[in-house]
């Protein structure tokens, strides 16, 4: 049998589906809590006579695949692929598929959560109650008063498919919803109740700042000192998406000087968040440590995705989620030249 290697999260109902028709390795680096040296990995693989392998944070290059002579398949629990070398799989006819919107519904989920824990003040009513501070009736009422999100204007930076599930939460709480997206057009948005306008646009007008924008070249840094200048003083910002995308540094600055009334935030340039980070001291704001994908459903989507098609490859048959298409039509001509 061959030998599949999986060493991201995965459910075991789908470890079970691929055992039938492979010998599995299971070894999840949550479990672990290692990444592989890429030295390490690719002896590993040569070794091991791995034919699949599944991943979502270890590096796959080509000085791994180098020395990975048994592997057809690899498949990355994850949408974004910056630690796959696509070119080196395809040029070896290694085939790569993803998982795409494994964690979509969790992000949104928590978006709305943190905007709702922004707008009703949650985490800092908890906290007073458990410090034993509520000795009256009406201490908690006078000083959590919150906002309701009714009326208030949602401002989506990103209206890919993680935006556009936060824009149809949203909706339901009669927020006003405004977005910023180069790449979509008006005839692209269907029935969603929101508006495309220029991003100067979108930042002046929203209550609360939701950035939904992956990280690549063009993205890193969209959200700065300029940007958060023409800000609403009352608006709050909330990036569960991706470090990078907002300035740390030109936030902080933000609410050091009342630009901003506060911030809600899943992602960090540094992850852990130090000790030292001035976000640690700073008043209204929610942080998070990245788990806007943390739910049982992301990992029994993902792994349905992969053993799919791990099962599909082992058939002959071309995957679903196929990354690089090339490498499949390379194999091809191998196969027909056999």
């Amino acid at each position: 049998m061959k030998h599949a290697l999986v060493l991201a999260p995965f459910a075991e109902p789908e470890l079970v589906r691929l055992r039938k028709s492979l010998r599995v390795t299971y070894e999840s680096w949550l479990d672990t809590r290692r990444l592989y040296d890429p030295e390490e990995l690719a002896r590993r693989l040569r070794d091991e006579h791995v034919a699949y392998l599944v991943v979502e944070g270890d590096f796959v290059f080509d000085d791994v695949m180098e020395q990975a002579a048994d592997l057809q398949l690899i498949g990355v629990c994850r949408n974004g692929l910056n630690h796959i070398d696509l070119d080196a799989a395809t040029e070896r006819g290694i085939l790569v598929v993803n998982a795409p919107g494994r964690n979509s519904i969790a992000v949104a989920e928590l978006t709305v959560g943190l905007v709702l824990s922004i707008a009703r003040r949650i985490p800092q009513a908890d906290a007073f109650i458990k410090a034993g501070r509520w000795d009256d009736p009406v201490s908690g009422y006078l000083g959590f008063r919150g906002v309701e999100l009714a009326g208030k204007t949602a401002g989506i930076v990103g209206l890919g498919a993680i935006g556009r599930m936060v824009a149809q939460r949203l909706a339901a709480f009669d927020m006003r919803l405004i977005a910023h997206d180069p790449f979509i057009a008006h005839d692209r948005l269907g029935d969603l109740p929101v508006k495309l306008l220029p991003l100067n646009d979108v930042l002046t007008r929203a209550d609360y700042l939701l950035i939904h924008a992956p990280a690549n070249e063009a993205t890193m840094g969209l959200i700065g000192q300029p940007q958060l200048a023409r800000m609403k003083r009352s608006a709050y910002l909330i990036n569960a998406s991706a470090p990078g995308v907002v300035n740390e540094e030109a936030l902080t600055e933000a609410f050091q000087s009342h630009r901003i009334a506060g911030a809600a935030l899943d992602v960090f340039e540094g992850q852990p968040l130090p000790e030292s980070s001035p976000l640690l001291a700073l008043p209204n704001i929610v942080l998070t440590p990245h788990i806007g994908g943390a739910t049982i459903e992301t990992v029994e989507r993902q792994s349905a995705m992969i053993a799919e098609d791990i099962l599909l490859t082992l058939a002959g048959k071309r995957p679903v989620r196929l990354v690089n298409q090339n490498a499949w039509e390379k194999r091809s001509r191998t196969a027909k030249d056999d």
